[in-house]
């Protein structure tokens, strides 16, 4: 430590060197808080593989919540015909999850007996009790009013999904702008119960398959960031079925959930799904 520093003064520096000395914390610090988040990290056993998954799936629970702001956001826009602003949000919405998916790596290379090593320290606790990412799948149009049911004992949790499950997802404020610019989505589609899964429509189908076959603009640029999502997100869930897999084989996942088999269901659920069948009629 230089006598400057001992002294209390001031410590000098050139014009072309960084700050030092800021008198308490960093700006940094207080812009990130970042003493907060690794003091989040809290293993309950001596394994040090257990510290990764807890740092991994904060870093997952934070892009849950990204990913929700975003949709939403490009939701909103869609509903104000500022398709731009949509696509935009979109497209970052792609780069999230393409994070999310790496996220997995760490995971994903652990052997049976390293997860055993402390897979008992979880408890019930399973990744499909996560709000966060409930809330994507429902603004991606994957509604389910009984995974409502981990959260009512977290009221402000369980509100916000509840409101979520009843509004518009992204795809659905797609599907009503396409109508308001004279596209044949039919009435019960715009009408449908939001509170339930979203079902492939014929007509719906036939709508991409016309724009695709004769418009090169806005609509087909919101279809295409609209796939790269569900492309990306389809990849999310099939890594998310290889790391379950090598980790721990076919066995009943943590919460009480079926593991693999539940896993291999939802990876073969296509999001958005005329924008994947219309191509087969351009």
């Amino acid at each position: 430590m230089t006598a400057e520093a001992l002294s209390g003064c001031p410590v000098l520096h050139s014009a072309d060197e960084p700050r030092l000395d800021f008198g308490g914390t960093t700006p940094y610090e207080d812009y990130v808080h970042a003493a907060t988040l690794h003091d989040l990290q809290r293993p309950v056993t001596d394994e040090p593989l257990e510290r990764s998954f807890l740092v991994v799936t904060q870093v997952m629970e934070l892009y849950f919540g990204l990913l929700a702001f975003d949709l939403k956001y490009a939701r909103d826009r869609l509903a104000e015909d500022d398709v731009r602003s949509a696509t935009a949000a979109l497209r970052r919405c792609v780069l999230h999850v393409k994070a999310l998916r790496a996220a997995w790596l760490p995971i994903a290379r652990m052997t049976p007996r390293e997860f055993n090593a402390f897979r008992d320290a979880l408890g019930e606790g399973s990744g499909f009790q996560s709000a966060a990412y409930r809330h994507v799948e429902f603004l991606l149009g994957e509604k389910s009013a009984s995974m409502l049911v981990p959260h009512r004992s977290v009221p402000a949790q369980h509100a916000e999904l509840a409101r979520a499950l009843a509004e518009p997802g992204v795809y659905d404020a797609a599907l009503a702008l396409l109508a308001r610019r004279g596209h044949g989505v039919p009435d019960d589609v715009l009408n449908r119960d939001l509170t339930r899964p979203y079902t492939p429509s014929p007509a719906v189908e036939e709508v991409w398959a016309k724009i695709y076959a004769t418009d090169d603009g806005e609509p087909v640029r919101l279809g295409e960031a609209l796939t790269d999502v569900a492309e990306e997100f389809t990849g999310w869930r099939h890594d998310h079925l290889m790391a379950t897999r090598r980790a721990m084989g076919s066995k009943p996942g943590t919460g009480g959930s079926a593991g693999v088999s539940w896993l291999e269901k939802r990876a073969r659920r296509d999001l958005f799904p005329e924008l994947w069948t219309a191509r087969s009629h351009v």
